[in-house]
């Protein structure tokens, strides 16, 4: 395999490294903004060089972003390359153009870095798919989101601290907006969803709301009644309709999912055979993360495309009622008060999620 590298940051040198010493795949050429010296590919600015050049059969992006990654992406399709990507934002917002020209093409297109970094979570869906139907996924998806919420209930930090601290360790971005509203949770719920389920969301209609409201007294009344917060994505199978939406969730102390320290990622689905799984790792880093793009190649190699068949449109209905945790703002029914907060009656998810667009300030937690 003879392979174009779009992007030579944290996970494009990850790659690199990783397939130097193999015998069966080779970066021949790498597309990044840098001036890097390697000694056995030649760097380049000049992305047409990669699509042009008819030895290269395979492509990695691993630039992220939707734009120019998108167009440098479909190029390599359409020019009949396989693609193998970490993106979960250009997955879940094109996938619908994506796949099916993947498919008309006959390339491989495979994504298994996208959601959970070092998991191989993608790629253990296609396993299942073989013998049993999906019924769930969902999980703690984001690293960043759930090392905040950890330090907050853990370490006593306030929001700001927890943020800062995750900044200087990278697990935050500057702006972290993607991660603590609940946006990287969103495309990882969706890309999981399509491909579990052998559907398309229709993801406008998949709400998500984060974290940054989040305050210490919050914290403080969730320990007081024994629950913990994540940041948790769920995605359930209703065949010609299906449940999808992400936002905090207040589960027991005595839930897995409590335990969760750190950076980590708490993935897990239900089969209609198997029943329960669970898979547990670091959803990012250099070395995690490459590792799944070369699995990915690997998998290329023994004639593996994509991980499902492009699947119908389906609608999404959040009809779903539970009892959420509210602090700012509630006018309706509650069944308790915890401080300056109320437990709510219960109420459908999208509703409440419509009530959160015009009280943006308010903190919201569903509590299972």
């Amino acid at each position: 395999m003879r392979i174009g590298l779009l992007g030579f940051g944290v996970v494009g040198r990850g790659v690199y490294e990783i397939t130097a010493s193999r015998e069966d795949m080779q970066v021949v050429r790498v597309v990044c903004l840098e001036d890097v010296t390697l000694p056995d590919a030649e760097v380049t600015r000049d992305f047409q060089t990669v699509l042009k050049d008819e030895s290269i059969d395979t492509v990695v992006e691993a630039m992220g972003g939707l734009h120019p990654a998108y167009e440098f992406v479909r190029s390599c399709i359409e020019a009949g390359k396989n693609v193998v990507t970490s993106n979960k934002a250009l997955m879940a917002t094109f996938y619908d153009e994506l796949l099916p020209l993947a498919e008309q093409k006959g390339v491989s297109l495979r994504c298994t870095a996208a959601v959970g970094g070092g998991i191989g979570w993608l790629s253990e869906l296609e396993r299942v798919r073989r013998v049993e139907k999906v019924n769930f996924v969902g999980g703690i998806m984001n690293g960043t989101c759930n090392y905040i919420l950890d330090s907050m209930t853990r370490l006593g930090l306030d929001y700001g601290e927890a943020l800062k601290q995750a900044q200087q360790l990278g697990y935050a971005e500057a702006n972290p907006s993607t991660d603590v509203d609940g946006i990287d949770t969103w495309h990882k719920l969706i890309l999981s969803s399509n491909i579990a389920f052998g559907v398309s969301l229709d993801r406008e209609s998949v709400p998500a709301a984060g974290i940054g409201s989040i305050a210490a007294e919050d914290i403080a009344n969730f320990k007081a009644h024994g629950y913990v917060c994540k940041l948790m994505s769920t995605g359930k199978n209703g065949g010609d309709r299906c449940a999808a939406y992400v936002q905090p969730t207040l589960v027991p102390t005595t839930a897995l999912e409590a335990a969760v320290p750190t950076n980590y990622n708490l993935i897990t689905l239900d089969g209609d055979v198997s029943g329960r799984q669970s898979f547990y790792g670091q959803g990012a880093g250099r070395y995690p993360t490459a590792y799944n793009v070369v699995q990915d190649c690997v998998s290329i190699l023994g004639g593996r495309s994509f991980y499902c068949p492009y699947g119908k449109k389906v609608p999404v209905d959040n009809s779903e009622k539970l009892r959420y945790y509210v602090r700012g703002g509630w006018d309706g029914e509650a069944a308790e008060t915890w401080g300056k907060a109320v437990i709510t009656e219960p109420v459908a998810v999208s509703e409440m999620h419509e009530w959160l667009k015009k009280h943006p300030g308010a903190f919201i937690a569903a509590v299972i």
